[in-house]
C-alpha cells in the first residue's frame, strides 16, 4: 500500500500487548498529556515502549487556552518537559477554557467569539508555542450552548486565531457534527467555511444521543463508541477537499477490544487510499474545486 499518511488511535494501556505484537503501517498513538506529567513510573515506561516504535501525539485537555487568566506556569512547564521527552509528531489543545481563579473544572467549556476573546486566545497560543518551541494545533470544540454576545462565527474565529498566532488546526469532524446537530446548523456549511489549509491533523470519534428538555436531539461528544456513519461521510468530504491528512480515532471510555479499535483506523486508511487512487483522474485543482463545491 502506498504511503498516504499517518492513521492512528488513542493509546490505552489495556491495548499495549496487542499493539506491541503488531507492525502497524504508518500508525501513531495519541495520549492526553496530563496523564503523563509525573516524573516517572509505569505510565512513562509504557509510553516509552510505544514511542520506540511509533510516533505519538500529545493532546492537552487542561491548558485552558480560552480562559481569562494567564496560563498556569507549572502546567506549562510540565507540558514543555513532555514535548522535549517524547518529541511528538503533533501537539494539540482545545479551543475552550477549563479553569478560572485557581479553580479547575472537569469540562471543556465554550467561549464567546468576540475580539476580546480572540486576543486572549492568541496570547495564550503564543505563550504555549514559545514554551514548547514549536507550533501547536488548535482543536475546534463540541458545544452545547452558544453565546448571544458572539460577534463572529466559530469558523471566522478559528481562522483568525490561526492566522494571528501562527498555529495549525486540529479538525475534529465529530465535534463539527455534534455541534451542528445541537445548534440546528449545517455541518456541511461549517466545513465549507473551515480553513482547511491550516489543518495538520483530523480527529474522528463516536458520540452518544440524548434528548434535551424540549425532546430535541442532543448529541454528546462521549468518545465511547464507533464513529457514526454521518461522521464518516463528512470525513470523506473533508479528505476530498484537503487531501490526505493524518487522522486519529479517539476512543476514551467503554473501550473495545484492540481489533475493533484498529478496524476503525483501517476504515480511515481505506478512505485515504481511495482518495489517493482518485488523484490521477484530472488535475488536482479541478478535482479539489469540484469536490469542495459538491460537498
Amino acid at each position: 500500500m502506498p504511503n498516504i499518511g499517518l492513521v492512528g488511535t488513542s493509546f490505552k494501556h489495556e491495548h499495549l500487548a496487542a499493539i506491541l505484537e503488531e507492525d502497524l503501517y504508518d500508525g501513531f498513538f495519541e495520549v492526553h498529556a496530563e496523564n503523563y506529567m509525573g516524573a516517572g513510573g509505569a505510565p512513562h515506561r509504557v509510553l516509552s515502549a510505544v514511542r520506540e516504535r511509533y510516533p505519538v501525539s500529545l493532546h492537552g485537555v487542561c491548558m485552558s487556552i480560552g480562559g481569562p487568566d494567564r496560563l498556569d506556569a507549572g502546567h506549562l512547564a510540565r507540558f514543555r518537559e513532555l514535548v522535549a521527552r517524547y518529541e511528538p509528531a503533533f501537539v494539540s489543545e482545545h479551543l475552550a477554557w477549563s479553569s478560572h481563579g485557581g479553580v479547575f473544572f472537569n469540562d471543556l467549556l465554550p467561549l464567546p467569539y468576540t475580539e476580546s476573546t480572540l486576543n486572549k486566545v492568541c496570547d495564550h497560543i503564543d505563550q504555549m508555542q514559545e514554551a514548547i518551541g514549536r507550533p501547536m494545533l488548535l482543536e475546534n470544540p463540541s458545544t452545547y450552548v452558544a453565546f448571544a454576545s458572539s460577534t463572529m462565527s466559530e469558523t471566522e474565529f478559528i481562522r483568525a486565531a490561526a492566522q494571528r498566532a501562527g498555529c495549525g488546526l486540529l479538525l475534529d469532524v465529530n465535534n463539527v457534527f455534534v455541534s451542528a446537530v445541537n445548534h440546528g446548523h449545517s455541518a456541511q456549511a461549517y466545513l465549507a467555511d473551515f480553513p482547511l489549509d491550516y489543518v495538520g491533523e483530523i480527529h474522528l470519534a463516536g458520540h452518544s444521543e440524548q434528548r434535551d428538555d424540549d425532546h430535541a436531539p442532543l448529541l454528546i461528544d462521549s468518545h465511547d463508541r464507533a464513529v457514526a456513519d454521518a461522521v464518516w461521510t463528512l470525513y470523506r468530504d473533508v479528505i476530498a477537499c484537503a487531501g490526505p491528512v493524518p487522522t486519529l480515532i479517539e476512543w476514551d471510555s467503554q473501550l473495545p477490544a484492540w481489533p475493533e479499535l484498529r478496524a476503525q483506523a483501517q476504515t480511515a486508511r481505506r478512505i485515504l487510499a481511495a482518495h489517493a487512487a482518485e488523484r490521477p483522474r484530472g488535475s488536482a485543482a479541478a478535482r479539489t474545486e469540484r469536490a469542495c463545491h459538491e460537498a
